[in-house]
């Protein structure tokens, strides 16, 4: 992406399937070069790649950018970027993990197997196409605030539900030679749906196809008027939401329940910041009030004293 940048922070959301020899070995070298170059955010390290968003001054990331993409193991590195008025990261934070999006299925191969890309300027079709079964492998909070016309909503809540829920699902698909159905997924980065695509195509089913790059990617080189996706983005930092061309949404984030909330559920009675929001009040128990309340106490104590809580949006 080419662009000026007008906001003082560049979010570079990264990701690659690719076999990782020692993470273990490659984890301080990529830390200090983050932290040095003055990054924030989190990296994830695994046998089967990288994963991971970090933010800071535009030539900061554009350094930690190029020094990934020339390491054999990350040729081929998908980045998407975006801007941010505020730093929407605590701290640097590089960790090692079993998998870089985790399933929690043994087996899948994502850096071999996966379904076949498809460019976001062809994506609009693919939405069209009476024929395609479209799938958000989104979990059911981010998909409130958007998704494309007609996907499936699996109403999941983390990643690792979603192969049980294609389990039930598939059992009225038909597959084999002749018969498989067309499948197209999607997510926010591209490294959900990619995975997905591995675990599917595992499953018997040979025609699936994923969109590249992501919602984030779609949304930054797609036009509002030719495009398919209603709604806004979900993120998981500060910023909760963007929306056509990466520009940040009027979100905030509910601590209990994770719902991104919009002006109108922010203006609800329902709504206490920390503790609660329309989505979650009647579904808390005294105890768990108790726990968010404690959490947002901290939270106003540390800005009063010019400090930044850890645990805070």
């Amino acid at each position: 992406m080419t662009t000026t940048q007008t906001s003082p922070y560049k979010v570079a959301a990264l990701y690659l399937f690719a076999v990782v020899d020692d993470p273990a070995a490659l984890r301080p070298e990529i830390l200090d070069m983050c932290v040095s170059n003055g990054l924030k955010g989190t990296i994830l390290l695994a046998p089967e790649g990288i994963n991971g968003t970090v933010a800071g001054p535009e030539n900061g990331i554009d350094t930690v950018i190029a020094y990934l993409q020339a390491r054999p193991e990350f040729r081929g590195l998908e980045v998407k970027y975006s801007a941010a008025d505020d730093m929407p990261f605590l701290r640097m934070k590089v960790r090692l993990k079993k998998e870089i999006v985790t399933m929690g299925v043994a087996g899948v191969d994502a850096a071999s197997d996966k379904g076949e890309y498809v460019d976001p300027q062809d994506w609009n079709d693919v939405v069209a196409d009476p024929d395609t079964i479209l799938i958000d492998t989104r979990n059911a909070y981010e998909v409130a605030i958007g998704t494309f016309d007609g996907a499936i909503n699996p109403d999941t809540e983390t990643f690792r539900d979603f192969p049980a829920w294609f389990d039930e699902f598939a059992k009225a698909l038909p597959k084999g030679s002749g018969a498989t159905p067309k499948i197209a997924m999607f997510c926010t980065g591209g490294i959900r749906c990619e995975k997905a695509t591995a675990y599917v195509r595992a499953q018997g089913f040979d025609d699936v196809r994923h969109l590249k790059g992501g919602i984030l990617k779609y949304l930054e080189n797609v036009s509002e008027e030719t495009s398919s996706w209603k709604g806004d983005c979900f993120l998981f930092d500060q910023r909760v939401a963007v929306g056509h061309g990466l520009k940040q949404g009027d979100y905030d984030q509910c601590f209990a329940c994770r719902m991104p909330l919009n002006a109108e559920e922010r203006a609800s009675d329902k709504y206490i910041p920390g503790e609660a929001c329309p989505h979650c009040f009647d579904t808390r128990t005294d105890v768990q009030r108790q726990r968010y309340r404690e959490r947002q106490r901290q939270i106003h104590r540390a800005r009063e004293l010019g400090l930044t809580h850890l645990g805070s949006k």
